[in-house]
């Protein structure tokens, strides 16, 4: 449906600036009137073809996305609007103006709208759940319970940008190590496919026989020039493979367990998901959402099949009355510490609050991991370009030098 901004006049003519959804103009102007708000100007802001086959792609859609960042700084926005003592669609109607995102910019205004129809903000935001998880929208509802939604949207707002920032340091740590692994790989192309083949011409008029080095160089180089579009191709479809095994329930029950299993890198994601678990469910509990309701989204939220299945075992327990933390001492994977102190958090009634340790511990304890990793891969990386350079400069000097002993 199409978003429109107005300039109208209300029944004390002064003028009113907003934006409203509408199926076209004349829709727009109709609903204005019925409001008692005369229209002076009406254009349309965002729209998203319905002929299309797929509704849910367009032009639009594609150059604009609303990213986690735009959504925590509306968080922390909202938040302290409503601290200040203005009402939710105000809020609303203050974020939509500042808003330069024309996609988020009318998903707020259909959230003010439907607000402002009479349905809860949490309702409103549930019709849009790719942009809203059910982590947020549940906080959301917690806290319209409770009357302290702005609390609960600062919390939100943290919970965010605490996510974003260990992604970001993440991203951040693995970028040299990647780059240099590109700028190798590139540079051995280039050495094999066009520096080598200059002295297969040489070795060619030299007319006798090569060490097995050099051999093997030479043909690496030759197979490289002539299939580079096989081996590009091989690549592409051992990614493809791959990719749609993940997709299959098998393949990513079997990726998930490799990731937990993986050396080296299987413990920092065990630790990943031990922080968003704490994290995410202590925030839930921590603003009024049942243990329960809390465990069932944080399933969502790992993202591991291995843990969903822990999880949906604790639930079961919990529900039968069982602890909270027997279920999860089953599990091996799961270090003791965070059993402990689930089982104190349990017995002294700040279950909360434990979790929020537990994510404090396992965020630094991940950030500490990935800082050592690549300072570990550094030094591994050169070594191994240096040791493939290496043999292929032994390889190419080899006949040379054999040849000077011989005319020696």
């Amino acid at each position: 449906m199409p978003v429109y901004e107005y300039i109208a006049l209300d029944r004390a003519g002064k003028n009113q600036k907003g934006i409203i959804d509408a199926d076209n103009p004349v829709a727009a102007r109709q609903r204005l009137r019925s409001s008692d708000i005369f229209p002076i100007e009406l254009k349309e802001t965002f729209s998203r073809p319905k002929s299309l086959p797929f509704e849910h792609i367009s032009i639009s859609s594609i150059f604009h996305r609303v990213t986690p960042r735009e959504i925590s700084s509306m968080t922390r926005q909202l938040a302290t609007l409503l601290s200040s003592g203005i009402t939710l669609v105000l809020s609303l109607e203050a974020l939509i103006e500042q808003t330069t995102n024309p996609l988020f910019k009318k998903i707020l205004a259909e959230i003010k709208e439907s607000v402002n129809e009479g349905n809860s903000f949490a309702s409103s935001l549930s019709r849009h759940p790719k942009h809203f998880s059910q982590v947020y929208i549940n906080m959301v509802r917690a806290g319209e319970a409770s009357g302290s939604l702005d609390l609960v949207l600062e919390r939100l707002a943290d919970l965010s940008e605490d996510r974003e920032a260990l992604k970001g340091r993440f991203k951040a740590a693995m970028a040299y190590p990647i780059i240099m692994c590109i700028v190798g790989v590139i540079a051995l192309m280039v050495l094999v496919t066009f520096v080598v083949p200059r002295f297969v011409a040489v070795f060619d008029q030299m007319e006798q026989s090569l060490p097995l080095p050099t051999l093997f160089v030479i043909g690496a180089s030759n197979f490289l020039k002539s299939f580079w579009w096989a081996v590009v191709l091989f690549i592409m479809a051992i990614i493809y493979i791959i990719r749609r095994l993940i997709n299959t329930p098998g393949g990513r029950y079997l990726w998930d367990k490799i990731k937990f299993g993986a050396p080296v890198f299987g413990i920092i994601n065990i630790k990943m998901a031990m922080a968003a678990f704490g994290r995410t469910l202590g925030s839930l509990v921590q603003n009024g959402v049942p243990l329960i309701s809390s465990l069932q989204i944080v399933k969502n939220v790992v993202n591991n099949n291995i843990f969903t299945d822990v999880i949906d075992q604790t639930i079961e327990e919990v529900q039968a009355g069982k602890s909270f933390a027997v279920p999860l001492s089953r599990a091996k994977w799961i270090p003791p510490v965070v059993i402990q102190m689930i089982s104190v958090g349990e017995q002294s009634g700040d279950l909360e609050k434990m979790l929020n340790k537990v994510a404090d511990i396992y965020e630094r304890e991940v950030e500490s991991q990935i800082t050592m990793l690549t300072s570990m891969l550094e030094p591994v990386i050169i070594l191994i370009m240096a040791v493939i350079v290496g043999f292929i400069a032994f390889s190419v000097v080899l006949p040379i030098v054999e040849m000077g002993q011989v005319l020696h």
